[in-house]
């Protein structure tokens, strides 16, 4: 059975009775006390993170996951559909699993789900997607210092900073770990 000090992001454990989902860890020796492992978890039933404190050598029990290529289809309110390409299975997924991944999701983009117990716990985004620009407004003549970049929105609604040759209906490469531009698609 492994111990705390083994447990990693993306993990899921058994907390007091119920599954949990580990969102972030950190391994802290404070001065003269002992190491622990602290942990920021979300529970698979009610969806709350708590922060947790685990003693380093404490037994902890892993839970197996299950990860399957999904495919996005739309938005049914506030949850998001989402069907397996293959069996064309849907799934149902609340705002919070999907979390900052909304600003990237686009009909029939692949994503990669994380199932514990046939239940979805987490959407992971490929490295990049490419969306369309709704909105560009014009680059301000003269403004042509280096790199001077403008905020453009794209169709999933958020903005980012792109340069100024940027202009509406383009299809731009767009980095979603930092929601960066990267180039033209």
């Amino acid at each position: 059975m492994p111990i705390a000090n083994d447990i990693r992001k993306g993990m899921a454990i058994t907390y007091n009775g119920d599954i949990c989902v580990v969102l972030d860890t950190q391994h802290r020796t404070p001065g003269n006390l002992r190491a622990f492992v602290q942990a920021s978890i979300r529970s698979i039933k009610t969806g709350k993170s708590s922060d947790v404190r685990f003693s380093s050598s404490e037994k902890i029990e892993v839970i197996p996951m299950l990860t399957r290529k999904m495919e996005y289809s739309y938005k049914d309110g506030e949850d998001y559909v989402f069907s397996d390409p293959e069996t064309f299975e849907t799934v149902t997924i609340t705002p919070e699993v999907v979390g900052d991944g909304k600003n990237y999701l686009v009909e029939n983009g692949l994503v990669t789900m994380v199932f514990v117990n046939d239940k979805a716990v987490s959407v992971d985004l490929p490295a990049s997607v490419v969306l369309t620009v709704t909105d560009a407004p014009e680059g301000i003549r003269g403004d042509s210092a280096n790199n001077v970049q403008k905020a453009v929105v794209m169709e999933t609604g958020i903005t980012i900073q792109a340069p100024l040759f940027i202009k509406t209906g383009e299809k731009l490469k767009i980095d979603t770990r930092t929601g960066k531009y990267m180039e033209r698609a």
